[in-house]
């Protein structure tokens, strides 16, 4: 989870999210030493008292000047590319869970169970328990099983929202009348926090998400008491 003055990503807990932070560190050192290039030319331009009448009218580097941004974005392009088409791809979810976002509270149904679903709201700030986290807590979790395929059903009933989880590597927007699909494999145990990334009303900041993911045998467990329960 985030901590107060990161400057970076949270930890990948997900593959593809493993894929983002390559392809950010990536693009980040191109961009570093296009920086540095530009800034040392343009100090070198500013300081210098010399002039080179060959370059003024260079055909050479002209060429190289419109080959090499090319060749450059080719580089991002291409793994950028193969990121979107995975994390696009959904092969044979283990399973498929809906989240539907309220004003302002998310429900969770999992679609392979006849009765197993709940609301999910936010823990009020004087109800937290020591060592749980403020306007990121809440009452019920999504759990999962890890190293597992999970399908992310998503979309609203009354506005806009968004079911974001950093760590999953999962964003994707909850439109009304909409279903949306997303997919994560959890690749450790864990709890990871994420939020409402739409502006969605008044309260937007209080619907918080959080997603528990469990061994196998745990989740069964747990499906096993909520529909009991039920």
């Amino acid at each position: 989870m985030a901590h107060p003055t990161q400057l970076g990503f949270q930890d990948a807990a997900s593959p593809v999210m493993e894929e983002l932070l390559h392809f950010h560190d990536h693009a980040l050192m191109i961009v570093f030493l296009i920086s540095t290039l530009v800034l040392y030319i343009i100090i070198a331009m500013v300081s210098t008292k010399l002039t080179n009448k060959y370059i003024l009218d260079s055909q050479e580097i002209e060429i190289v000047w419109t080959i090499l941004p090319a060749v450059i974005l080719v580089l991002i392009a291409l793994p950028s590319l193969r990121i979107l088409y995975l994390m696009d791809e959904i092969n044979d979810p283990h399973l498929t869970i809906k989240a539907m976002g309220h004003q302002w509270y998310w429900s969770y149904e999992y679609t392979d169970y006849e009765d197993l679903g709940f609301d999910s709201y936010m823990i009020p700030t004087q109800d937290l328990t020591p060592g749980q986290f403020r306007l990121l807590e809440t009452d019920h979790r999504m759990v999962v099983p890890m190293e597992s395929p999970v399908r992310i059903l998503v979309s609203a009933e009354d506005v806009l929202h968004s079911w974001a989880v950093p760590s999953l590597g999962v964003k994707m927007d909850a439109v009304p009348g909409r279903l949306n699909q997303t997919a994560f494999i959890a690749s450790r145990p864990g709890v990871f926090y994420g939020q409402c990334s739409e502006i969605c009303g008044a309260n937007h900041s209080f619907m918080p998400i959080v997603v528990e993911a469990v061994p196998l045998e745990h989740f069964e467990s747990w499906s096993s008491l909520m529909l009991e329960d039920a």
